[in-house]
């Protein structure tokens, strides 16, 4: 078997007010009940923050995250608040445009203006380990063309300032308006990223190198390459789901590089982009672009190809039984994107959304 390279995941949460189901500057209270591993405050006070030790089996990194979601929870609602794993809220409100304390999001905020603070956002990061970065600079650009089916799996922010933003993941447009983000590369080694990476910081556009927010980064400071196009999930399965299928793709790939065989995917940055947006206008419910000739491919049979292409890899890992179990299950639900309008539309009552990441979030 393929040595499982351990995963770690970061999720970010918005907080919302048990009554009002509008979003509320209560993630510090939160955080102050809290031990500081594992949890951590963002830009914004109505977000709060989860980072999990890494596991190698996808089923302690499951038991991980519930655990995580557990404490929020807990830490939560004797305050008469809760938490919500989505990419944006159904309800904002304008308490929930706060600023939180520090030096760094205060740059963040006189540096960026409306981008920091409009930066109601959450996404779930997905980290995995790799050892040497000259491969993992030449994997990630192979895996990259994947990325907008994982996005797909994880939309979930179709509201944006309130209203219905005609998106499955309005996060991942507001995101895409920060400097450094999107598609990474085109880069020949680790020397030549890490240049790129300082050079960014030495234009002043940026502080220092953790804000480079390409679509998947090698981490400055471990030894692992980071999924970064991804919404919060509600359920907890579906970042298990990306997670596996994330590990996947950078063990095949970081494989190929090393056997030197040619890449597959589509790597020019103006088709990345497109199909990245395509994701984000549909998630699961429209069409995607093939990762191979950008042709439109309905979703749900992207994704079953995206899974039969990577069962040898995944039966290396051991993750083939539980990765096809929670892609079916994801398929066969639909988006969260999806969910969420089809809870508003039955009374016309946006709380009802709301009220279904509540129970979706809880949910292990």
């Amino acid at each position: 078997m393929t040595s499982r390279r351990p995963v770690g995941v970061e999720e970010e949460f918005l907080v919302v007010d048990l009554e009002s189901r509008r979003l509320t500057p209560l993630a510090h209270a939160m955080l102050d009940q809290l031990p500081e591993e594992g949890f951590a405050a963002e830009l914004q006070r109505s977000v709060v923050e989860t980072n999990s030790t890494p596991y190698e089996d996808l089923m302690d990194v499951r038991a991980e995250l519930v655990r995580l979601r557990g404490a929020l929870t807990a830490a939560a609602e004797p305050l008469g608040v809760g938490v919500i794993g989505s990419g944006t809220t159904p309800l904002a409100g304008t308490d929930g445009f706060t600023i939180s304390p520090g030096e760094r999001f205060r740059y963040l905020s006189d540096s960026y203006q409306f981008l920091a603070q409009e930066q109601l956002i959450c996404g779930a990061q997905v980290h995995v380990e790799i050892d040497d970065r000259d491969v993992a600079v030449l994997a990630v650009q192979r895996v990259e063309p994947w990325l907008p089916a994982l996005l797909a799996l994880s939309a979930s922010s179709p509201y944006w300032q309130d209203a219905d933003s005609g998106y499955a993941s309005s996060r991942a447009l507001a995101w895409q308006r920060w400097p450094t983000a999107g598609p990474v590369g085109p880069f020949r080694s680790a020397a030549e990223y890490d240049q790129a990476a300082e050079d960014l910081v030495a234009s002043g556009v940026i502080e220092d190198v953790g804000m480079v927010y390409f679509d998947i980064r090698l981490s400055a400071h471990v030894p692992t390459v980071e999924l970064r196009v991804c919404d919060s999930c509600p359920l907890v399965d579906d970042v298990v789901l990306i997670a596996g299928l994330f590990r996947a793709l950078v063990v095949r790939e970081s494989e190929s590089v090393v056997k030197g065989e040619p890449q597959k995917g589509e790597g020019r940055v103006a088709l990345l982009r497109a199909a990245n947006w395509r994701a984000a206008r549909s998630g699961l419910e429209g069409d995607l672009l093939s990762p191979v000739n950008s042709r439109p491919m309905s979703a749900p049979k992207l994704i079953t190809w995206l899974l039969d292409d990577l069962r040898p890899a995944l039966e290396e890992l051991g993750d083939w039984e539980v990765v096809s179990e929670l892609a079916d299950a994801a398929l066969r639900r639909g988006s969260s994107a999806s969910r969420q309008r089809g809870a508003h539309a039955r009374d016309g009552r946006p709380e009802d959304a709301v009220d279904l990441l509540l129970q979706e979030t809880r949910r292990s």
